[in-house]
């Protein structure tokens, strides 16, 4: 291969806009034995490439149930909907308390008026009937 090519290639190679059939020739290149000495340094950049192709991760990895976390989470969930539930039920008593309250105190005001019309009423039949007897006690 051509020392220029190579330059041109590395210089694409650095800047990301090679190939992959470009890296494949820079890749046999820098593993080939005749690599030009300004250039050695990329050498050891291909070699690692190629050698950690190779390696694998043979350790078993253990990872954490997390059955227990979704016990307590269905724990703490059923807890919080009883007590949105409890909540709800008192603030419903209390909406259907207040209701009634308001109804009775509403007849109870009502029923007032009524009676305050009839004392009232009264008062006048009083009046009349004191007032009739003082007439008729004179022409007697």
């Amino acid at each position: 291969m051509e020392l220029a090519n190579i330059e041109k290639l590395l210089e694409k190679y650095e800047n990301g806009e090679t190939t992959l059939t470009e890296e494949k020739e820079l890749k046999n290149y820098f593993l080939s034995d005749n690599v030009a000495p300004h250039l050695v340094e990329y050498k050891a950049l291909f070699n690692y490439f190629s050698t950690s192709k190779n390696e694998r991760f043979t350790k078993t990895i253990q990872l954490k149930s997390q059955k227990q976390n979704w016990k307590w989470l269905t724990v703490a969930a059923s807890l919080i909907l009883l007590v949105s539930v409890y909540t709800g039920y008192q603030k419903h008593q209390q909406n259907k308390a207040e209701k009634v309250f308001n109804e009775t105190k509403m007849a109870l005001n009502m029923l007032s008026g009524n009676l305050h019309k009839g004392t009232v009423a009264i008062g006048e039949l009083q009046e009349f009937e004191t007032t009739k007897n003082k007439i008729f006690k004179q022409f007697k």
